[in-house]
């Protein structure tokens, strides 16, 4: 029971791997602070979670691409909890060959996965310093580890959170915090409505996508521990190393299954 008497909060938690956090973070003791645009789907999660498991959990509606949004949610928080753990999970992509990129969606994904991601970070993370304890767990892709076809903005987008997260992470080391970075691979969430609207990736990857509670409970186990990354899955990750190592190689070999996108 380490989340015992903890304050989670995860941001897009109004659905798929967010909201299975808020209840493993419920079922492991801890008390999830619910935070996405949808209140109405957010308090749906918040009555579950306290008639589950008798834990009152708290939520308010964010937009985290509003600055001033974060700054009056986080504010209110802050006067009456101490954020031992910030969950940095909402995010969206978009996949388009470059030639059709919308440069308005482009922003929209950078002002919510990067700079909405950096906005809450900064809003949490003066006050870890101050108690010189906290966690802060950055939900990236294996997408910001290998760049494929049609993905070109989401794949930058996670590049951008894996190099704000490995700085972060050397910095706030000198005050006792823990920086961690998820990169997952396709998850079997609502991610796909928007991002492919053609239904042609999710048909070829769908035996090879995780299941959001796997993904929820890994990204659980890791909270306040030192652990640098989760990287899932394992056989993706692998292909992800090897990349680093022989990247013409890899971008060869795979050509034709990345273009199944």
């Amino acid at each position: 029971m380490k989340l015992k008497g903890k304050y989670v909060v995860i941001t897009g938690a109004s659905s798929g791997i967010g909201e299975q956090i808020a209840y493993e973070v419920a079922k492991c003791g801890g008390t999830p602070i619910l935070l996405a645009r949808s209140k109405e789907k957010l308090a749906q999660i918040a009555q579950q979670i306290e008639q589950t498991y008798s834990i009152s959990c708290l939520y308010e509606q964010l937009d985290v691409s509003n600055v001033k949004e974060v700054d009056d949610v986080f504010d209110r928080l802050l006067t009456s909890i101490d954020v031992h753990i910030l969950v940095n999970n909402a995010g969206f992509g978009v996949f388009r060959y470059v030639e059709q990129i919308d440069l308005s969606e482009a922003k929209q994904m950078f002002d919510v996965n990067v700079l909405g991601l950096i906005a809450c970070t900064k809003k949490v993370y003066a006050h870890m310093m101050e108690k010189r304890s906290g966690h802060i767990i950055n939900i990236a892709s294996q997408a910001g580890k290998i760049a494929t076809p049609k993905s070109s903005v989401y794949a930058a987008t996670k590049h951008a959170v894996l190099g704000f997260t490995n700085s972060l992470r050397m910095e706030a080391s000198m005050y006792g915090i823990y920086v961690t970075a998820v990169n997952p691979g396709p998850i079997e969430t609502n991610f796909f409505t928007v991002a492919d609207t053609s239904g042609e990736y999710v048909k070829n990857v769908k035996r090879w996508m995780l299941r959001p509670e796997f993904v929820a409970k890994r990204i659980v186990d890791v909270m306040l521990t030192p652990t640098r990354e989760v990287n899932l899955p394992f056989w993706m990750h692998m292909g992800s190393r090897i990349y680093q190592l022989f990247p013409s190689l890899i971008e060869k070999i795979g050509k034709q299954a990345f273009l199944k996108k």
